[in-house]
This record gives C-alpha cells, structure tokens and sequence, in this order.
C-alpha cells in the first residue's frame, strides 16, 4: 500500500518492529580490563573463565601491560577522560588521589557476602576517601627478605629475623661468586617511581631519611639520603647481578627463582612464587626474614594493594562492578585455593585469609602478615613528614618526581653519573616540580 507516494506500513508490522527495539538486548557486556603482568594477575585472568561462565551476560576483554607502561597508559586515560577502560588495576598511591578527583566510581552497596570488614584496616583505609572505597585489593603487599638458606648453611651463616641492611651487605659480600653466576645481593634497578624508587623509599627510611621536611621541602641531600644511596648503588655494582639496570619485579623474581640471588628484598607477594616447584628452582631453601632496617625501622616496610577500580568513565559499571567484586571476594581466594593450592591465594587483603591451615602452609605468610601491621603509612619517617605514604608520597606530583629520581639512579648503577650527582639533580630536579606545584600549600 502507498500514500502520497510512499510505502505504508501495516499497523501490526509497525507494532511489532515497536516492540523489537523497545526488548533490552542480548548482546553481552563487554568489560575491558588493564592490568599488570605480574604472576598473580596472570591466574585471575585464566581463572575468569568461571566468572564468565557465571555471567553468560559479561564477556572480559583482558589488556596485560608491564608495570611502567600500565601506569602511564592509565594515568593518561583517567586525566584526560579517555575511556578506554572499564576496569583499572591501580594501588594504594592512585585510588585516594584519582578517588577524591571523582575519577573514579564510589564502591558502595556492595554483596552483604562480600565483607568489606573483613579486608584489613590499613589496606581499607588506603583504598578510600572519607571512609569510602573507590578500589577493591586483589592482593596486598609489604617487605620481606628473601634469602638462600642452602647457600648461609654451606657458609656458616646465620640471617637474623629482624635484619639490618649493614647486616644484608656484609652477608652479600660472603656470598658473591661471580665467576659461578652467583650474586650476593638482587635488588630492584629499574627506573620508576613504582620500581626502583619504591625499594629506595624504604631503605632511605631505614636509614632515618624522609622526603620532605615539615615545610615540603625536599631532603635528597641529606646525610641520611646520601648513606642509603651509596648503600644502594656501591652494594648492587659489587654483588649484584648484571644489567642491574634493566630489572625490576619480574625480573629480579626470575633471577632469584633460577638459583643467581643469595639475598633479595623486595615485595611479599613473590613468597608463593618463590616456593613453587613448578617456577623455583630453589623451592626447598628459600628463608623469610623481616624487612632490613638501619637506624630506624619507621618507614622499612612498606604497604601497598594491587586494587581495582572502575573509572567514572566506563560505559559498563554494572558488569564491572559485578566482575571486580568476585575477583576481590573470599568466594576467588577460595577458588584459587581449590584450583592451584592455598599457599597461591591472593595474599595479604583479607583477615580471614590468614587462618591456621594458610599459616601452616606458606612458610611465608607470618612474616608477610608481620610485615602488614608493621607498615605505618601515616609515619613513615624517624623525622616528622607532611605527608602519607611509604615507599611514595601521596601527591598527585609524586608520580613525575618519582619516575625522574629513578631515572637518575638507574644512571648511577650504570655509571652514567656519580651517586652525589644523582642526589643533586634529584633535589633540583625535586625542588623544582614543588615549587611550580604551588607548595607550600
């Protein structure tokens, strides 16, 4: 039928195409993750398939960066409201400063089975602004000491439970066999303010530095900083590995679990991966001991939480919401318990984790819940500091200062420059971004 020219719909034709596009639709949400490739990530993305056989209606499309470049690609996204992400895998620096930007979703009325009062205190507290969450932990972090307890039996050496780093070199110095491809000491070389900068922050803590005084000023060429600093680069140039450099987490994980590392200090979560057979060559004689302190143990641990969050921006916060709270929840720890053994459970988020079956399991799982309660964000300092934070400060400036001060140690490890020199280009360097920061403010 036409009128005035044109094809006339029938009534019941027109009813029913109403009706067909007023039906929700069908077609699954889909969630787009970025996140770190660290090991832990690496099994909550091949267990996702549970959720998503949970969640017929959610399909996760998984984007797995190295830590720097996951860093830069999301701070740039969440400042300039990109988009690109439904969920970010960020940690206790980002979720307070992008949370009270509103760059992120407030992490309200969440599953009464999912017992938010069960994550510990200090990880609650550092994920949120004015008591709200704005990320769920996935696992939580401080320092430990790992070491060769094959290598100090066969050398007569004993490592005491509460280390000093004086302690650590003089014990590095013992165990360093070069021409076996033995290394006394492996520590983080890799320029970044989440990398090398994060080790750094906790031994100039140990040994009485901070990195601002009470007026924001910057003290990177303090006594203290300048003894830590030396520490740093004069113990990795004589026992530490090659291409020091170049490595960061991963790779100083891969280097101890291959049997080159007397002693590493670095993040407790690498204690499942230390001890399993499947990727430690070392598995049998790998000891736990606390973080090394020096002068002082304020600030030697630190604390921090892989999190995720769901940026403001995201087309899909119900499906992300739903897929980062079973991530987050006991119901996942207890499936990695099922699927790959309890002592591979996200660690150091949940209280209810660390019962007696978990204790007696991880060898390492005390210290790392010692090392937990120890961290003090909020004194991170022998000295009195303006700011939160351990192995960073809570600024948004932080993340600049941070990235540029590792470049400039990683030059002193090669030997592009000096220690003495790193420290004053750190300073002047520091200095400057806070003065066109506005501080103090």
């Amino acid at each position: 039928m036409f009128l005035n020219g044109k094809a006339k719909i029938p009534q019941a034709l027109f009813l029913l195409s109403s009706l067909a596009l007023a039906l929700p639709s069908h077609a699954a949400d889909t969630v787009t993750i970025a996140t770190v490739n660290n090991s832990d990530m690496i099994r909550m993305q091949r267990l996702s398939k549970v959720f998503e056989e949970q969640h017929p209606g959610i399909k996760l499309n998984w984007v797995v960066l190295e830590e720097n470049v996951l860093r830069q690609r999301l701070t740039t996204d969440i400042a300039t409201q990109g988009g690109q992400f439904d969920v970010l895998t960020i940690g206790t620096y980002e979720t307070p400063l992008w949370g009270a930007k509103h760059w992120l979703e407030p992490l309200t009325q969440l599953p009464a089975d999912y017992d938010a009062d069960d994550i510990f205190p200090s990880v609650r507290q550092g994920l949120s602004v004015n008591n709200t969450l704005y990320a769920l932990p996935f696992y939580g972090e401080s320092t430990v000491t790992y070491y060769r307890t094959d290598l100090f039996k066969q050398a007569g050496l004993s490592m005491p439970a509460h280390p000093t780093w004086t302690q650590l070199g003089d014990f590095a110095a013992k165990l360093t066999a070069k021409d076996q491809g033995q290394y006394g000491m492996c520590l983080r070389g890799k320029a970044g303010w989440g990398e090398n900068v994060a080790l750094l922050s906790t031994m100039a803590n140990a040994f009485g530095a901070r990195w601002f005084d009470e007026q924001w000023k910057p003290e990177l060429t303090s006594p203290e900083w300048t003894a830590a600093a030396n520490y740093y680069v004069n113990t990795l140039k004589q026992y530490g590995p090659p291409g020091v450099s170049s490595n960061g987490f991963n790779e100083t994980l891969a280097l101890f679990n291959s049997g080159k590392c007397a002693i590493w200090v670095d993040a407790s979560v690498a204690g499942s991966f230390t001890t399993d057979k499947a990727q430690s060559k070392v598995a049998d004689s790998v000891g736990f001991a606390a973080a090394p302190t020096e002068v002082t143990d304020k600030g030697s641990s630190w604390l921090y939480a892989w999190s995720l969050a769901i940026p403001a921006t995201s087309k899909h916060k119900d499906a992300a919401k739903a897929f980062i709270t079973w991530a987050t929840s006991k119901d996942y720890i207890q499936l990695v318990a099922d699927k790959e053994g309890i002592t591979n459970v996200p660690p150091g988020t949940r209280q209810s984790t660390y019962s007696e079956a978990y204790l007696k399991a991880a060898p390492f799982a005390q210290v790392t819940l010692e090392m937990m309660k120890h961290a003090d964000p909020a004194h991170p300092s022998a000295k009195p500091v303006p700011y939160v934070g351990i192995q960073y400060v809570t600024i948004p400036e932080f993340q600049a200062i941070g990235t540029s001060v590792g470049k400039l140690f990683s030059a002193a490890l090669t030997g592009g420059m000096s220690v003495d020199q790193a420290l004053l280009q750190a300073q002047t360097t520091t200095e400057r971004e806070m003065k066109r920061a506005g501080y103090p403010k």
